[in-house]
């Protein structure tokens, strides 16, 4: 009779044990990073990506201007292309990592022909990538890339206005 008490009590602590484990598995599940990136899209995923291929490509093109430039207007926007750019990749990094996204990690290959050709290119390229912030803003799904495309787009609009400015002043 002891016997059968003793095993049977085995039985229900290793039970016990067995269900206690299982809940903390799943509880831990849900602090990893994985587990917060179920509101992120193929869309917001997307967004992340060419936003990260789109700021090392503002920054390396800005480090050049600023050696390369050779007005001082130029020199100045691709110092502020650096300085902001760098600050929103480490930004976009950041979320990525937390969401568990793979962003593109290899720096652009760029080349310098001109000043004007420069700011042409970035008031082409800001347009552009103003409207993709604005639409990841208005309709990303994920909260935290959202709001990082909402900030980011303030930015975006001042450095097409500095831009236009900029390029006006070269021709």
């Amino acid at each position: 009779m002891k016997t059968k008490i003793k095993v049977i009590s085995q039985f229900c602590i290793l039970s016990l044990a067995i269900v206690a484990l299982s809940l903390a598995g799943v509880a831990a599940a849900q602090d990893t990073p994985a587990g917060k990136n179920s509101s992120l899209t193929a869309k917001d995923k997307t967004f992340m990506k060419k936003a990260a291929k789109g700021g090392m490509m503002e920054v390396a093109m800005g480090k050049l201007a600023e050696q390369k430039g050779q007005n001082d207007d130029v020199k100045s926007f691709g110092k502020r292309m650096v300085a902001d750019h760098g600050k929103a990749n480490d930004e976009l990094k950041k979320i990525a990592a937390e969401k568990n996204v793979k962003l593109p990690a290899k720096e652009p290959t760029v080349s310098w022909s001109s000043d004007k050709a420069y700011m042409d290119m970035m008031v082409k390229d800001h347009g552009k990538d103003l409207a993709e912030f604005k639409e990841e803003a208005n309709g990303g799904s994920d909260p935290d890339v959202k709001k990082f495309a909402e900030d980011t787009a303030k930015v975006v609009q001042e450095h097409l206005d500095l831009a236009k400015e900029t390029q006006s002043k070269l021709k």
